[in-house]
Order: structure tokens, then C-alpha cells, then sequence
């Protein structure tokens, strides 16, 4: 299928590894023209002469922290009128709520909300004004069915995806819309470190870890980067245009309830 998107102007962010990676690489080897960021600029470049290798495609590389204000200006300056806006960045830290501080939650709001919230007020206008603009935010299934040491991810990224839920009432009529991606274990960095914990919590080895994260759901297994990376991409597709405010969980069927 031709998603259609071919020559759109996409910013992915948070993209030099991971999910964040899968969707640049996916959405550039649709023809997008790829805006991927990250902090660390070598991982970056590194990123990018992957994307370039796996696709073909040239992609422009914008090393900048996307919580911070400088970082989100940075990235806007380089591509000031994106036709797709990927929203991703890292997680906040685990932690049982007990052991938070005020800080804690101040930067698990500002990375996980507000930042992705100030980049999407930057952007949604002038895609209303083209009539065309995809807009999907990366979150978590945790905000589906959270555990207990998780809380910092799911109340941020809730809110996000509440207000994401708002706004497209009033864009998608100029076909604009907002969705949200909902990942569950993933063979990620971020998994990584998950299964570190687990490991350090319960003696496990990392086989054991692996095999008890990808057997809490009927799928039996953890997923690769690259199924997140193609429903990402329809997601921002022209064929996408009349699904809006919806959050789709990718989990492997993990998740119990109806709606």
C-alpha cells in the first residue's frame, strides 16, 4: 500500500534508538522527508546512516533535548512547518510512590506532557492551515494497566493523551489528527532497563527476565521495534484521515478489558 506520504515533512523525536527509531525508519522508507533527534549526537548520526542504509532515504539529524525549551526552539528551527509530529521521549524513572519527590513529578510532567503539549501547539496551526497534519504521541500501555512502581510514567503520559483527546475535536475537520501509540514490552534500551530491575529485585537472570516479561501476554513474546514503527506509520498515512483521538495498544493482546 502507498501510504501516501511521500515528500511530507516528519519530525520524530527522541528517534536515535528504540521505538523513537522504528517510526523515523518506517515513515522514511514511505518517502517522508525524516527530521530525527536525540541528545547524544553521535548515537544520532549513527542513526541516521542506518536509516540511510535500511532505506535509501537521506535524513536531517537535530541533536537537542526535546524536554527543554532550547531543544524543542532547535528542532523547530530546523523544520519549522512539519506535515507529521511524532512525539516520544524518555520515560521517568520507576519508583513505588512512597520513594517520589516533588521533583520527581515536576520532571516526569514537563519530559512526558508539557514538552510534547508546547511542540504540538507549535505545529498544529500550520497544518490546520494545509489542510493536511498527523499528529501521534508515543506513550505507554502502562496507562492502560499500570503497575505499581510506574506511576510517574502513568500519570504524566495520561495526561497527555487526555488533552491530546480535547484538541482534536477542534483540528480534525482541517485533517488534522491526534492519536496515540500505547507500547507495550518492546526489545528496547528502555526494556533493558526494566529487566535490569527485575533482575536486581529478584535474582533473575536476563533470560528469566526477558521470557517473564514476554510471557505476561497470550502473544508469548516481546515485540520488535519494527511492527511499532509500521502502525506508526498508517497512523500518519492519507489513508489515516478519519481516525482520530484514539489510542492504540500494541502489546500482543496483553490487555484484558473491552475498550
Amino acid at each position: 500500500m502507498d501510504l501516501g506520504i511521500k515528500g511530507r515533512k516528519a519530525i520524530v523525536c527522541a528517534s536515535s534508538r528504540g521505538l523513537g527509531l522504528a517510526c523515523a525508519t518506517a515513515l522514511a522508507r514511505e518517502g517522508a522527508q525524516v527530521w530525527i533527534n536525540g541528545r547524544d549526537a553521535a548515537r544520532l548520526d549513527d542513526a541516521a546512516a542506518r536509516i540511510e542504509e535500511q532505506t535509501g532515504a537521506r535524513v536531517t539529524s537535530v541533536a537537542a533535548d526535546v524536554g527543554s525549551a532550547e531543544g524543542r526552539a532547535a528542532l523547530l528551527a530546523a523544520c519549522p512547518d512539519p506535515d507529521i509530529l511524532v512525539n516520544n521521549n524518555h520515560g521517568p524513572r520507576p519508583g513505588h510512590f512512597d520513594s517520589l519527590t516533588q521533583d520527581d513529578f515536576l520532571a516526569a510532567l514537563e519530559g512526558n506532557m508539557l514538552a510534547p503539549l508546547a511542540l504540538i501547539q507549535a505545529v498544529i496551526g500550520t497544518m490546520r492551515a494545509r489542510k493536511f497534519g498527523r499528529i501521534v504521541n508515543i506513550t505507554s500501555a502502562q496507562v492502560r494497566m499500570p503497575t505499581a512502581n510506574m506511576g510517574l510514567s502513568v500519570s504524566a503520559r495520561a495526561g497527555l493523551m487526555a488533552m491530546a483527546k480535547v484538541l482534536q475535536f477542534d483540528c480534525v475537520a482541517d485533517n488534522v489528527t491526534v492519536n496515540n501509540l500505547l507500547p507495550g514490552p518492546f526489545d528496547t534500551d528502555r526494556l533493558a532497563s526494566l529487566a535490569e530491575q527485575m533482575m536486581a529485585d529478584r535474582g533473575l537472570t536476563r533470560e528469566q527476565a526477558y521470557a517473564g516479561i514476554g510471557a505476561r501476554g497470550p502473544a508469548g513474546r516481546i515485540g520488535q521495534p519494527s511492527e511499532f514503527g509500521d502502525a506508526c506509520a498508517y497512523l500518519c498515512s492519507a489513508q489515516a484521515g478519519f481516525i482520530s483521538g484514539q489510542n492504540l495498544t500494541l502489546d500482543g493482546g496483553a490487555y484484558a478489558g473491552l475498550f
